[in-house]
């Protein structure tokens, strides 16, 4: 018996990959809004912020994400599915590579909010709230077609999809990978 509580103390351990500053909001979870309105009065303020990276800008000694906001989820994933909610910046001392952080990648960030930084968007001249690096989290590409795999037994039928709503091992209609996660914006990347 001791063996099997062991065993499920560690697979539910294994389960929670999300670095705790990305999962939990911080306490009085300061917003985009209230941070543009007047930066210095929420100076050193820890923000938990995400969206969607637009550019990256290495230089000597530090590396600057752009970002365009949107607002999370209760695990802190971006929900592209609302409205965007403007620009803001990561700032890292270390070398982040344009390889890994890439244009249209989902990100959630963890840090300090360190002042504003003026940014020339087309012609248009902007102040961008900017956040000090302590935890990053890029999001893995969501595949919205069968999570649960292809053939099998399914929720009403035998087949190569799994029955009635194309479901496999499982089949209950909104495990068919289709219908799990409606609002991660399909076709984005």
């Amino acid at each position: 018996m001791k063996k099997y509580i062991i065993c499920s103390c560690l697979l539910l351990c294994a389960c929670s990959h999300l670095p705790p500053a990305i999962e939990n909001a911080p306490t009085g979870d300061l917003s985009y809004n209230q941070a543009i309105q007047n930066i210095n009065a929420y100076k050193n303020t820890m923000v938990r912020w995400g969206g969607v990276i637009i550019d990256v800008e290495n230089e000597q000694y530090q590396s600057l994400i752009q970002v365009l906001l949107y607002p999370l989820n209760s695990s802190g994933r971006p929900r592209l599915d609302q409205a965007n909610g403007g620009r803001f910046i990561i700032k890292s001392p270390e070398f982040l590579d344009p390889a890994v952080y890439t244009k249209n990648a989902e990100v959630t960030v963890y840090g300090a909010l360190v002042g504003d930084m003026e940014k020339t968007i087309d012609k248009k001249t902007l102040k961008l709230p900017v956040v000090l690096l302590q935890t990053i989290y890029l999001w893995p590409l969501y595949n919205p077609y069968n999570y649960y795999g292809g053939y099998g037994i399914g929720y009403g039928g035998i087949g190569p999809y799994g029955g009635y709503y194309g479901g496999g091992w499982g089949a209950y209609p909104y495990y068919g990978g289709r219908y799990y996660w409606p609002y991660f914006g399909f076709g984005r990347r």
